[in-house]
């Protein structure tokens, strides 16, 4: 990993003509492990002006032809997906197991959408003569300009490039600066697989100055963004000032209600897995925990001791199960969001610390007595923190869960097919599991409501994100006169 990663534009690998760079390093350890090269402003439009130029090609192939491009694509992610992952391990942080994961799942995401991407249908509308036949048919909305995250750098470009490509659109991908490796070697196995020159580019850069070029530049007709909400809302004001489509996956605060009828044992197994999953650095991560009185302190307990069996530590080293936090300004956030807490009056059932040594370490965290005053009630943490609630009432549950401006993931726990009606159709977000945490599939919709976002990244939504319906009316010879007094236009 010590080669300097570059751009991808108009099909070819190139240094960026700014000169800068920037180092990759390892949050374990602190080392530097590589470097990847910044595109300055006139190679992002470049990137834009390729994919626009190749957009009347490739959106004219068959969908056959396309899908087939995208398995070879998804084939080679499979071949490479042990280096793929453990490049990912080193840079982002999270343990091989679970990179290891995410590499497999990536490669699923791109062979879903080259299949879904064959079933784009239109429809035929019943015309009101004879003469006329009504047919919408689905076009692809153009040229895409995408960000993704650090946190899940494989499946989140992943979905990005398979949905547009799937769907007859060209794309600008802008990896994440923190995790530059591994996305650029999945990116690579689009371009081995043979997609023609200039559908598919990358750069990598200062974010504000990729974005203030990508999202107002001509060829561009959609932005596809994964972030957080301050980010997203201010890319989304820039897009409509364009009128540029948009789809929107931002950050949550997830709450799960632990109902009095829960199985709380298996609760607490799953939930505690899904919490301290890359420490915590989850956008559906569950956050708030609303547990019935009647069993908070059997399920804390059981959370407790699900807690102590974590083992922090370098993600390539057996036996850890959650590893660094990915850079300081998270660690910062982090430590602050914990510290005002504590101060506060929260209690600190275990963790609230950094570790000690090297690395971007903190300790798995769980607090309670927590008050509407501390503003990890208030801002999503991002990290490896629990925050245990009792409730007494389940319109008590509801309404905490539903006090947020964030509508992403949410969770619950019971057996009562009533409650399960309810909370259906009381909670506010875009994706709800019970009795699981398992939500972010291929085949799903993957996407929030409020302030957590517009559109979906997952499952056939996502692919209509990127068409737009064309009517097309075709009327043999010339109507009737008894026609024209109907016609509204």
């Amino acid at each position: 990993m010590s080669e300097t990663v570059q751009l991808y534009i108009d099909g070819a690998w190139r240094m960026g003509s700014s000169g800068r760079e920037l180092a990759n390093v390892n949050p374990a350890t602190g080392e530097t492990v590589g470097s990847l090269t910044l595109a300055a402003v006139g190679d992002v439009a470049e990137a834009a002006d390729a994919a626009g130029r190749a957009f009347p090609a490739w959106s004219a192939a068959s969908a056959l032809e396309r899908s087939e491009l995208l398995r070879a694509s998804a084939a080679l992610v499979r071949e490479r997906s042990e280096d793929i992952a453990r490049a990912m391990t080193i840079e982002q942080g999270k343990p091989l197991a679970e990179s290891r994961i995410e590499a497999r799942s990536a490669a699923e995401i791109i062979e879903w959408f080259a299949e879904e991407g064959r079933r784009a249908y239109g429809r035929i509308v019943p015309s009101r003569g004879v003469e006329t036949t009504q047919t919408v048919i689905q076009a692809p909305v153009g040229p895409v300009a995408a960000f993704a995250p650090w946190n899940f750098p494989l499946t989140q470009v992943a979905r990005k490039i398979a949905a547009a490509l799937a769907a007859g659109c060209t794309i600008v991908i802008k990896p994440p600066e923190e995790a530059p490796n591994c996305s650029s070697a999945l990116f690579a196995c689009f371009v081995d697989a043979g997609i023609p020159r200039g559908v598919v580019n990358l750069v990598f850069g200062v974010p504000a100055e990729v974005s203030e070029t990508l999202i107002p530049h001509p060829a561009i007709r959609k932005i596809s963004f994964t972030g957080s909400v301050p980010v997203g809302k201010h890319l989304a004001a820039m897009a409509g000032r364009h009128m540029k489509r948009v789809t929107m996956e931002l950050g949550g605060h997830a709450p799960v209600i632990v109902c009095q009828d829960a199985d709380v044992e298996t609760a607490a197994e799953r939930l505690c897995a899904a919490k301290f999953a890359n420490a915590g650095q989850v956008c559906i991560s569950p956050t708030r925990f609303l547990v019935h009185e009647a069993v908070f302190d059997k399920f804390r307990d059981a959370f407790l001791a699900r807690v102590a069996q974590i083992r922090v530590g370098d993600g390539l080293a057996d036996g850890v199960t959650m590893g660094p936090l990915n850079n300081e300004r998270r660690l910062g956030a982090v430590e602050a969001c914990v510290d005002d807490a504590r101060d506060a009056g929260a209690t600190v059932l275990t963790g609230g610390h950094r570790l000690e040594g090297d690395g971007l370490f903190y300790a798995p965290t769980v607090l309670t007595d927590l008050t509407l005053d501390m503003s990890v009630m208030w801002d999503e943490p991002f990290g490896p923190i629990a925050l245990l609630v009792p409730y007494r009432a389940l319109d008590d549950a509801i309404t905490e869960a539903n006090r947020l401006p964030f509508g992403l993931a949410a969770y619950a726990f019971t057996d009562s097919a009533a409650a399960i009606s309810r909370l259906s159709r009381s909670i506010e977000a875009g994706m709800l599991a019970v009795n699981d945490t398992a939500i972010a599939y291929a085949e799903t919709p993957f996407g929030g409501v409020k302030d957590s976002g517009y559109g979906s990244d997952g499952g056939a939504e996502a692919l209509r994100g990127y068409l737009q319906p064309k009517l097309v009316t075709v009327t043999a010879g010339r109507p009737a006169d008894a026609d024209l007094d109907d016609r509204i236009v």
